[in-house]
């Protein structure tokens, strides 16, 4: 059971936990003014929302899912999902997705589900953006399990050991689905790719047997596209940052990175959800071990991930702009481009460093998705 304390470190809060949380935010002053500036709402008000909360639906009815939703309708001109027909009511799933934004691609992908009537998403989110008590009570709140980062390496295997355990406990309950990025962190420069020690970890619990491993989990990549990157300029100043020297990543560029993408503006959205890998894994038992199962898996999700990727004209006009060409002039017009070069020059202002690099990174971040695709 995933109520079992063997998973408490990692856990979702569950029962008598709730309700102390959300009394813990209520009292949060740092919570409340952050909240407060975003959405506008009074901090009373914010407060008064939370009041008499004692389980995660009602924290998703009440709270945070209208407060996301009322963020998105801000900061996005609209949000298309496709793929909703793949996904059965009864049963839960394992989504793996490209990650692009810290807060956003798992929580609009359970505003979809849920408006669907289907199971709602346990999300994984790294202990390092744990920062201080209060986002430790809201993501918690909010049903997101821990991944454990920065172990020694003697205690790496016993942590994918646990979540593996209890991601398979999740969905083989059949009460939640999960969702998981495809990769440690965020993509910074555009280029998803499946991280096969998450293979691995997945594989840690269930069946010996490869393919029955994985069918149990219901696999489901899908595909997260956004036409203006969530903080953009803070993955290039980021990126630029460890090009020219060492990066330490602090809490508060955490912070900043959760609260600007939550913030700026994203334009359109896109979410693609492919059916979920089922007769594909049956091939792989012609492989000759697990090392190249798990590899060809990964190329398996990356493919859904690369081909249902809904790429937009700032795509199509950052891979001309890189590469110099006008290879896909006839997908954005002159005032597309006019304004994608008005915007990334205005974001590169504010940045310091070698221009020349500055902008190639931003570029990257735009043009690897469509080198991707094709």
């Amino acid at each position: 059971m995933t109520s079992d304390t063997v998973f408490k470190s990692i856990r979702p809060y569950i029962g008598e936990e709730i309700p102390a949380a959300v009394e813990r935010l209520r009292q949060a002053e740092e919570f409340l003014t952050l909240f407060s500036q975003m959405t506008g709402a009074e901090k009373n008000l914010i407060s008064e929302s939370l009041k008499g909360i004692t389980s995660r639906d009602e924290f998703q009815a009440r709270f945070f899912g209208p407060t996301i939703e009322k963020l998105l309708a801000e900061t996005t001109d609209s949000i298309n999902v496709s793929g909703l027909e793949y996904i059965e009511k009864d049963k839960s799933y394992l989504f793996i997705t490209n990650h692009r934004d810290i807060i956003l691609d798992s929580a609009i992908l359970n505003i979809m589900l849920r408006r669907q009537g289907c199971h709602y998403c346990e999300a994984a989110i790294g202990s390092n953006l744990l920062i201080n008590n209060w986002v430790t009570d809201l993501v918690k709140l909010d049903a997101c399990f821990i991944i454990e980062r920065g172990l020694p390496v003697r205690d790496m295997i016993s942590s994918a050991n646990l979540r593996s355990h209890y991601l398979r406990d999740v969905i083989l309950e059949n009460k939640d689905s999960v969702w998981i990025a495809q990769k440690e962190g965020r993509t910074k420069n555009g280029d998803d790719r499946t991280q096969p020690s998450l293979l691995k970890m997945f594989r840690m619990s269930g069946p010996s047997d490869f393919v029955k491993n994985f069918k149990e989990l219901r696999v489901t990549p899908v595909s997260i596209s956004y036409e203006w990157e969530p903080c953009d300029a803070l993955k290039t100043d980021e990126l630029y940052q460890k090009t020219v020297g060492e990066y330490v990543k602090t809490p508060a560029a955490d912070m900043q990175s959760m609260l600007e993408g939550l913030s700026v503006y994203k334009g359109r959205v896109n979410f693609a959800i492919t059916p979920p890998l089922d007769q594909e894994l049956d091939y792989l038992e012609d492989k000759d071990n697990h090392g190249d199962r798990i590899a060809e898996l990964a190329t398996l999700v990356d493919e859904r991930i690369h081909k249902n990727f809904k790429l937009w004209p700032n795509n199509y006009i950052a891979y001309d702009l890189m590469h110099s060409t006008t290879q896909f002039a006839d997908k954005y017009s002159e005032e597309e481009k006019t304004k994608f070069i008005q915007v990334m020059t205005q974001k590169i202002d504010k940045l310091s460093g070698n221009r020349s690099i500055l902008n190639n990174i931003f570029l990257e971040i735009y043009a690897n998705p469509v080198k991707n695709n094709l």
